[in-house]
């Protein structure tokens, strides 16, 4: 007899015995073993700091830092704050040179890939070699590079080069005209005073060195997920744009675009974490960013565990926050397309 239309049959839960309490035990002693392993790690741990004399927990942050940090970002720090907000202004001393390094390794990605399809021998030979060079060469090795060319190349504060009005380039690093109003529109510009400039904004060298190794050395990857995500699109497809009359920039926009996203979205978002970890090399060249002022806070506490913990907290913050909103666009962009 065949079942009644309309009736859907359920799957009856397997008996507790055979194959599924052995699966059971077997998981229910994993988890046993990991708790255990972590009790003993940490009650170990513990145990030495205990021996040694070496505080635990985190009540070092309420307490006075003692130390200046060189360059902030919307927060003001000065000797007598604490560790806490010491440890805020070098997260967001990341925030800003990572958030500004996944925009600009965007553009440049974008270019690279395009340049790498583009139809002219030079165009795409140059980013090809560009692609190579930039992906096989270190980027620790990149970012001493960047900070030797700002430090060592350009001259001093009071022969700084002027590439636009009101802009300045010396081994101090980029000064240029500051928003002071709106409404009404009021800039304050730069002025040279003493051995440095003074009003407006600027850029420093170690700022600047890890905005330029960060962006250039992800957008190398960009580049070429752009253009894989672009390659494998069916040709058929911009063909059957050319035959309704479309044209190249049109197929390209239409067409290809919108197909390629949905393949380029996950692999970018890889890129955009890369980015955000890869900021943590900015200790190499003086930048303060989080680990670099992690690093002075545990080596005046001595509170090595608490401290990498911090770091470790934060990054994974930011990177669960980056992948969540990517996915949530890739889960748009794939539903856009569906319905199309």
């Amino acid at each position: 007899m065949f079942p009644q239309a309309g009736r859907v049959r359920k799957n009856k839960p397997l008996p507790l015995h055979g194959p599924r309490l052995l699966a059971i035990v077997f998981q229910s002693l994993i988890v046993a073993s990991v708790g255990f392993a972590a009790w003993y790690f940490i009650s170990n741990a513990a145990r030495n700091l205990l021996e040694l004399g070496v505080a635990s927990g985190f009540g070092f942050l309420a307490r006075e830092a003692g130390f200046e940090i060189g360059e902030t970002t919307f927060l003001s720090h000065s000797a007598a704050d604490t560790y806490s907000k010491a440890l805020a202004v070098g997260i967001l001393n990341t925030l800003r040179v990572a958030a500004i390094a996944v925009v600009l390794s965007t553009l440049f990605g974008v270019c690279i890939g395009s340049a790498r399809l583009s139809y002219n021998w030079l165009l795409t030979n140059l980013g090809g070699i560009y692609v190579e060079v930039v992906r096989n060469v270190p980027l620790v090795v990149q970012l001493f590079f960047w900070y030797a060319v700002i430090t060592g190349s350009l001259p001093a504060p009071a022969d700084a080069l002027s590439p636009l009005p009101g802009v300045f380039l010396s081994n101090r690093g980029m000064a240029f005209p500051a928003l002071v109003s709106a409404l009404p529109f009021e800039l304050e510009y730069p002025q040279f005073s003493g051995f440095n400039f003074a009003g407006g904004a600027s850029l420093s060298p170690e700022f600047t060195a890890l905005l330029l190794g960060l962006s250039l050395y992800t957008a190398a990857f960009i580049g070429e997920i752009f253009r894989a995500g672009f390659l494998s699109v069916d040709r058929g497809q911009s063909e059957a744009g050319y035959s309704l009359g479309l044209s190249p920039r049109q197929v390209k926009r239409f067409i290809i675009a919108p197909q390629a996203l949905r393949l380029i979205v996950p692999p970018v978002t890889s890129q955009y974490l890369n980015c955000v970890k890869n900021s943590s090399l900015a200790v190499a060249i003086g930048y303060p960013d989080l680990v670099s002022i992690a690093n002075t806070t545990i080596n005046q506490t001595g509170q090595a565990i608490e401290g990498f913990l911090i770091i470790m907290a934060v990054y994974l913050t930011i990177s669960l926050a980056i992948s969540w909103f990517m996915n949530w666009y890739n889960r748009r962009v794939t539903l856009r397309g569906a319905m199309a």
